[in-house]
């Protein structure tokens, strides 16, 4: 989805940096984007964000080639299977799914602030629905169900949660912050489902593509019928109630 949603902005005619965690491949799509969108201003950083000094260090490159930022889009996720901490000590997939894009975004909020009137765009799911989380022990602590599609509806809940809390401690300053569920879309996210590969796998031929997933975070992205509106959960470009437990206040304050 990300590479969708970057050719469909490179063919807006924005400056785009993408950020991509294998350089060959990186640089492959990068080349692809520019090709298919005939646009010459996009370029790659390379970074493996699941590790907090790989964000600091997107982050600061970032800042040093650049003196403003329109649209930050906060793509990048993944649904491991099992708990495995990192080297930070994070449950991977909160590491990656939350942890990541809230870093970024706060090392950024300055070039932001400064680029008014800015987004900030985070791609969360419908699976934080399901989400259950424990500010006591944001990791889970390995118990059961904290791994894997647990962990996940878990993560997904923290990124509808910092959304929101952004979006107001931002009112006044000239940028915008919401979330968004994509949809059911075929990517290799289906391969990590744990014991639900094979069948997620299977499902997954049904699902929509990623071109048109990556729909709600373009429109989020550049729409002008969006211009001023923060603070919201989206789906099929349209605005949606999320969790109950997403509007509790006092816990996204303390996360």
């Amino acid at each position: 989805m990300g590479k969708a949603t970057a050719l469909s902005i490179a063919k807006m005619g924005a400056e785009l940096t993408i950020v991509c965690r294998d350089r060959t491949r990186g640089e492959s799509a990068r080349r692809d984007i520019s090709r298919e969108s005939g646009s010459a201003s996009v370029s790659l950083m390379v970074a493996d964000l699941l590790l907090l000094k790989e964000v600091r260090r997107t982050a600061s490159e970032f800042r040093g080639s650049n003196g403003r930022l329109d649209v930050l889009i906060n793509n990048a996720g993944s649904n491991f299977p099992g708990y495995v901490e990192t080297e930070d000590g994070l449950e991977r997939t909160m590491a990656l799914n939350y942890f990541a894009p809230f870093l970024l975004t706060n090392l950024l909020l300055d070039i932001l602030e400064g680029s008014a009137h800015s987004r900030v765009v985070n791609v969360s799911s419908s699976a934080h629905y399901s989400g259950r989380l424990d500010l006591d022990d944001i990791n889970g602590g390995g118990r059961m169900g904290m791994g894997g599609l647990g962990a996940y509806g878990r993560s997904k809940l923290a990124l509808v949660f910092f959304t929101y809390e952004l979006a107001r401690r931002l009112q006044g300053k000239g940028v915008t912050a919401n979330c968004l569920h994509p949809g059911a879309v075929r990517t290799h996210i289906w391969a990590h489902a744990g014991v639900f590969r094979p069948l997620s796998m299977l499902a997954s031929q049904f699902m929509m593509s990623p071109e048109e997933g990556a729909r709600t975070q373009v429109y989020l992205a550049t729409s002008s019928e969006v211009e001023g509106v923060t603070g919201k959960y989206f789906e099929k470009c349209k605005p949606k109630k999320s969790s109950e437990a997403s509007y509790d206040e006092a816990s996204a304050g303390r996360l």
